[in-house]
């Protein structure tokens, strides 16, 4: 994806400190949100039984739920647990076709899922033993590291608490 440059990135840049004056109140300002949190976020999956052992057998998210979709007859809807009382869901569209995965408007960039120091080191053991492919940023980044499922999504491993993003507080406790 190509990237600005020149006087078109210090536009963005500008457009950028613009947004933040404008919307970005202190923590201590920022009122409670309105909602508890994320119930499940549902993706689509090519191969249901591709998708469970690579969440399940590979990442280590307990599949917890597997039914036929409530919209849809034919399809299945299954969750698996990442952490917090949170769920990742999916459904499967059997008879539609999937495109390959791409960055577009509405479409995930990638899930940032939270991971303690220690499972971070344990997940890039085992996605090294599967040979795994690493995906973007390549920057430098020691505590996150970024990869595909086999439907595409983008999925980051983040060294980081809950609410937190590089060592700041972006939640009040």
């Amino acid at each position: 994806m190509p990237q600005p440059e020149g006087a078109e990135l210090d536009a963005v840049r500008a457009r950028r400190a613009e947004l933040k004056d404008k919307y970005l109140h202190p923590l201590a300002e920022r009122p409670a949100s309105t909602v508890r949190g994320v119930h499940h976020l549902a993706l689509i999956a090519k191969d249901v039984e591709e998708t469970i052992r690579f969440y399940q057998d590979l990442l280590g998210f307990p599949l917890v739920e597997l039914v036929e979709n409530r919209d849809y007859r034919g399809s299945s809807h299954f969750f698996f647990d990442i952490g917090n009382r949170n769920l990742l869901g999916f459904f499967d569209f059997p008879g539609h076709d999937h495109p390959d995965f791409t960055e577009t408007i509405g479409g995930v960039q990638h899930l940032a899922l939270s991971t303690s120091p220690e499972e971070f080191v344990a997940a890039r053991r085992r996605l090294d033993a599967a040979g795994i492919t690493y995906i973007g940023p390549d920057r430098g980044i020691d505590n996150s590291l970024y990869i595909r499922d086999p439907n595409g999504v983008g999925i980051e491993f983040y060294a980081e608490e809950l609410g937190f993003f590089e060592g700041e507080p972006l939640l009040r406790r």
